[in-house]
């Protein structure tokens, strides 16, 4: 089940960035960077906030019925994405796809933290991240084949892979949460709240909301950096064989589709997460982790700071194995430290430095990124005299109309402008402006994460409930 509803999610999450943003694809929505860090900031918070309650729900009023209601509103969610182009109700259609995943997670992984023990929570945890990851790897091919049938089939498509989740419904063992079922709605929302309130519990938040505000980046903004700046044709040429489906024509030449590219972290986990499982199982889950949050931030630098294809790939590498370290056993960690009758709880509070970190890297991407396009109209403004009359003000929302030139085709006119190649332009805004300096900063907030977990970790050896 979890599979088949992050292999739709997935066929959608990988295009998304594309869809929403980039200035120069066909049928886009080219919404603004703005706009973009808007919509993903509200979709961190409400997929990641809400099963902090919908985890207490899942505990008193059972993990089947959560599971129904929200493959229900996942379906009508891309109903909606496949038709809605104003920002509004596009936004509404991917609040609604918030909302239906928030309240799958914590009824889907209660049920696995109810079915293992501690002695084999290390591979359990691992499976199901792999299941994961399994859908996640089909989901860019799926996606690329759906979006040669135009954008609304990607939605349409991810809308009937979750329809799947109602036959697999029947085959759903009745778990028992442990909770007391005769509690009210108020007082599991007060439970929720009060829990939360723990200065042990609030320290783990905090440490892991750094690292997943840089974690998230390989998938809510590399894809747009990779479209803008990474040249993927020397590699296209020297494969010569990759199908015709994961490779897109530009005016750069031939290039690699970001979605393909980046899959290669799921593949990685898909291959390997299982057998790292198995060889960390002996290991201190709070060691592992840290181990993780080290080799993790290293690949991101790599990866988002080098513009060769090459070092994309070793950066996702060396994410991938952190990932395979951290993913698996944060969710093992909470489920481990549970009190009885509060698994799904704590298992949705797992998802609040997700909120925290993604929401925050929404908006720092949204205020720092320089965009392709927009660097474009304003190397245009401030180094050429293809301008209209008067002076810039220093806004980039006023670039276009200052320099007469509308974002969508801002390279191609620079390209014209220069008399230069567009490989030759892209270079030339790398050295200019250098967009890669953003990435500085989700290295920091993995490199606090990195101190915060080895004085935590340290610390933790005196508490027998958080020692494991």
């Amino acid at each position: 089940m979890e599979m088949w509803e992050r292999l739709a999610y997935f066929g959608v999450r990988v295009v998304m960035p594309i869809y929403i943003m980039q200035a120069d694809e066909p049928g886009g929505l080219h919404f603004t960077k703005d706009d973009k860090g808007s919509i993903y900031f509200w979709w961190a918070i409400v997929a990641s906030g809400i099963p902090m309650i919908s985890g207490g729900f899942a505990d008193r009023y059972g993990y089947k019925k959560l599971i129904a209601v929200s493959a229900t509103i996942n379906i009508a969610a891309y109903v909606m994405m496949a038709n809605m182009r104003s920002y509004w109700g596009f936004f509404a259609s991917v609040m609604l796809l918030a909302l239906g995943t928030a309240l799958f997670k914590p009824g889907l992984q209660g049920t696995l933290a109810q079915s293992m023990s501690k002695k084999n929570s290390s591979v359990g945890w691992g499976l199901f991240y792999w299941l994961v990851n399994v859908g996640g790897a089909i989901g860019p091919p799926l996606a690329g084949f759906m979006h040669s049938h135009g954008w609304p089939a990607v939605f349409y498509g991810s809308a009937a892979i979750t329809t799947l989740n109602y036959a697999m419904l029947f085959t759903y063992p009745g778990v028992e949460s442990g909770a007391d079922q005769s509690k009210g709605i108020w007082t599991v929302v007060k439970g929720t709240v009060v829990n939360i309130f723990d200065a042990k519990l609030l320290a783990v938040i905090a440490i892991f909301s750094g690292f997943w505000m840089m974690l998230y980046q390989l998938w809510d903004f590399m894809p747009n950096f990779y479209a803008d700046w990474i040249d993927s044709s020397g590699f296209v040429k020297l494969v010569g064989f990759l199908p015709e489906a994961w490779l897109q024509k530009t005016a750069r030449g031939v290039q690699l589709k970001q979605e393909n590219a980046l899959n290669l972290n799921a593949l990685l986990i898909v291959l390997f997460v299982v057998p790292m499982s198995f060889l960390v199982a002996r290991m201190r889950v709070l060691s592992a982790i840290t181990l993780g949050i080290l080799i993790a931030t290293i690949g991101t630098m790599v990866y988002g700071t080098l513009p060769s294809i090459y070092m994309v790939f070793f950066g996702i590498l060396l994410f991938s194995l952190g990932e395979m370290l951290t993913g698996p056993k944060k969710t093992e960690y909470f489920a481990l430290i549970a009190p009885k009758g509060k698994k799904a709880l704590y298992l949705g509070y797992v998802n609040i430095p997700v909120a925290i970190g993604a929401a925050a890297g929404a908006k720092v991407v949204a205020a720092l990124y320089g965009e392709k396009a927009t660097l474009a109209l304003r190397y245009l403004a401030e180094k050429t005299d293809h301008h209209g009359a008067g002076n810039w003000d220093g806004n980039a929302d006023h670039l276009a109309a200052f320099v007469g030139v509308q974002r969508t085709s801002a390279v191609e006119t620079l390209c014209n402008v220069l008399g230069q190649s567009p490989n030759a332009v892209n270079q030339l805004l790398w050295d200019t402006y250098k967009p890669y300096q953003i990435w500085y900063v989700f290295g920091a907030a993995g490199l606090c994460s990195l101190i915060g977990m080895l004085v935590f970790s340290r610390m933790s050896r005196k508490w027998q409930d958080l020692d494991v």
